[in-house]
């Protein structure tokens, strides 16, 4: 039986858009609730909350309009991949297929800063996307539960990128 392809969501975003932060592709929790970081173990929403003034809780619609209000883009490097379970490293490589960033770039000129949710988007966003604009690009820690580093280290290394 082949693996299912899965399909990636829209990215959050508005006209104020200045910084873009790229996860790798959503998770399956994630992907059955239809909702960016729905893992309550993820720490994205966590650390949103406390950078920019909102409850982690909150409801979704909330929280995706207190990161549009703070010019703060959410989206992913893959459109499309094959996956079985949620770990990056059982994507399978030949599958991924990139969100289409220059597209996204054109329309939202304002975008100065990209962050990477963890090592797998970054790589992929550099290995999949061709010539994309000069920028400022930087990883972050990955905030997912699988990525063993303590919530301060995490929330520090966030708040000194998204605050400065």
């Amino acid at each position: 039986m082949a693996t299912p392809l899965l399909h990636g969501f829209a990215p959050i975003i508005g006209p104020g858009a200045h910084t873009l932060i790229l996860g790798n592709m959503p998770s399956v929790m994630s992907l059955a609730a239809g909702q960016y970081y729905a893992n309550p173990r993820n720490a994205f929403w966590r650390i949103m909350g406390e950078l920019f003034g909102f409850g982690p809780d909150e409801p979704y619609d909330e929280r995706t309009a207190a990161l549009r209000a703070h010019g703060i883009a959410v989206w992913d490097v893959l459109r499309s991949c094959r996956r079985v379970g949620s770990l990056d490293s059982s994507v399978r490589p030949d599958s991924m297929v990139a969100n289409d960033f220059g597209a996204l770039f054109r329309r939202y000129p304002g975008i100065d800063r990209v962050f990477f949710n963890g090592a797998a988007a970054e790589r992929n966003f550099a290995r999949l996307v061709p010539d994309p604009p000069a920028l400022h690009y930087r990883r972050l820690p990955s905030t997912s539960p699988a990525r063993t580093m303590r919530y301060a280290d995490k929330l520090a290394a966030w708040r000194a990128a998204l605050t400065a």
